[in-house]
């Protein structure tokens, strides 16, 4: 069992936060995901089209969060949150990368709501996780680079593990140890918001349909959601 928490000072700070946290047992990460596949040609037609586009930082769910990294010190135009990246990318290039279906599962739900979305693999996550403030000694490798390491700034928010930090800057960059790939069969999402209050049932719509394309497609699946009212949950 793992629990995911937010720190009373982060809940202090971002008071609207709000995470579902959707997790994954049995996942099949080899075989085809047609509604996934289906989600991302969608949002590709959509957006060739003109009759849909990723949100990008003039809109209040993407401007929170630049609000927010601006709050502990980082430039949200040089290190952006990952919806906001994503959707950058989308714009440009008129489509979403193809990583493996568990991903594209989560970018796909991602570009759709406008919100930031990650996952990682519970079988390499040491412990339970935290979304907290860095003190400036953890350690951190990111995704795609194994042999380098990384030193968040003290009071960065990252997640964190017992073995270091699982992303950088709240949600820009996921850690190389914890990556899913096609061979993760426990899995934990997330998908987030800062104005709860505001956006909590975009959220949970979102967290629905991220449970509906991973239904299919593993043994059990599972919603749980986390915020100051509720900052501990166990998967």
């Amino acid at each position: 069992m793992t629990s995911f928490r937010l720190s009373p000072a982060v809940a202090d700070a971002f008071p609207g936060t709000l995470v579902a946290v959707v997790t994954a047992t049995g996942v099949r990460g080899h075989e085809p995901w047609p509604a996934t596949a289906a989600a991302l040609a969608d949002l590709e037609r959509q957006l060739a089209a003109g009759t849909w586009q990723p949100a990008d930082e003039t809109d209040p769910r993407i401007e929170a969060w630049h609000t927010a990294y601006r709050s502990f010190g980082t430039n949200p135009r040089r290190v952006r949150p990952s919806v906001d990246a994503l959707g950058r990318r989308m714009a440009k290039k008129g489509t979403l990368p193809r990583i493996n279906p568990a991903v594209d599962s989560y970018n796909a739900v991602s570009a759709r709501h406008g919100l930031p979305a990650g996952a990682f693999d519970l079988d390499q996550v040491a412990g339970d996780v935290d979304i907290r403030h860095a003190d400036g000694g953890e350690e951190f490798t990111p995704l795609g680079e194994p042999g380098t390491v990384e030193h968040p700034r003290a009071g960065e928010v990252v997640y964190t593990d017992a073995a270091g930090v699982l992303t950088r800057h709240w949600n820009h960059r996921d850690a190389h140890r914890t990556r899913v790939t096609e061979d993760s069969t426990r899995v934990a999402f997330v998908l987030e918001t800062l104005h709860g209050e505001r956006d909590g049932h975009l959220l949970k719509t979102a967290a629905e349909e991220l449970h509906g394309l991973l239904l299919t497609h593993t043994g059990q699946t599972t919603v749980r959601y986390l915020g100051p009212e509720a900052p501990e949950v166990t998967v």
